[in-house]
């Protein structure tokens, strides 16, 4: 009797725990959720190019968490969309913010070193995209990624970002904003490598009347308009 009691508290201990940790991973996943949901609407509301791409950088870090803390069919939709994300981030910035950046006094050395940079991540998210998601080396891959996007979009920030504030009148960056969600429209829904500049992107066959508006709007913000 005594262990027939005994296997039953024990039995039921471990129902209670299993229902803890089942309740915590739901906690968690709903918080990651309620970080990615909130950095979607900031990177929507803002104006500001340069506010733009820092909510961009906020869910891209949000993006990493969640696919390194989630597993199977969850872990496989968070990398795709954090592929997306920086596939869409990275062309609106190859396209608008490197080459006003350029102009800058310094600006070809900084973006060149940005440029190689942006091509090592795609060249690693490239191999990351044909491997399953569960496999162990998976995630030391990812990891890495990680570590390597997370200090280029510190660069850039440090680099480019502050720069084109003190260089653009707010409505110039403002319309540079819109650029680069007109960008982001065409952006490919994965990056390539060897496509780190504008010219190269545009040979990805978008159709020829969206270029032409994202062109002008890029032209409009540069001068002011």
């Amino acid at each position: 009797m005594r262990t027939t009691a005994a296997n039953t508290e024990k039995a039921a201990t471990e129902k209670t725990e299993a229902r803890k940790t089942d309740a915590a991973k739901t906690d968690a996943a709903k918080t990651d959720a309620a970080k990615t949901d909130a950095a979607k609407t900031d990177a929507a509301k803002t104006e500001d190019v340069i506010d733009l791409l820092r909510a961009q950088h906020g869910r891209i870090r949000d993006l990493f968490d969640e696919v390194m803390h989630s597993a199977g069919t969850e872990r496989r939709d968070a990398f795709r969309e954090l592929v997306r994300l920086l596939a869409v981030h990275e062309t609106a910035e190859e396209e608008i913010v490197h080459p006003v950046a350029r102009r800058l006094p310094g600006g070809k050395g900084i973006v060149a070193d940005r440029l190689a940079e942006e091509r090592a991540a795609k060249e690693l998210l490239s191999e990351l995209h044909g491997m399953d998601t569960d496999d162990p080396a998976f995630l030391k891959s990812l990891d890495k990624l990680r570590m390597d996007v997370l200090s280029h979009a510190r660069a850039e920030e440090r680099y480019e970002f502050d720069r084109l504030r003190d260089q653009f009148s707010p409505t110039q960056l403002r319309g540079f904003a819109a650029a680069v969600r007109a960008a982001e429209a065409i952006a490919p829904t994965r990056p390539h490598p060897g496509t780190e500049s504008a010219a190269k992107n545009m040979l990805l066959g978008p159709p020829v009347a969206v270029l032409d508006r994202v062109r002008d709007m890029i032209r409009s913000a540069r001068d002011g308009g």
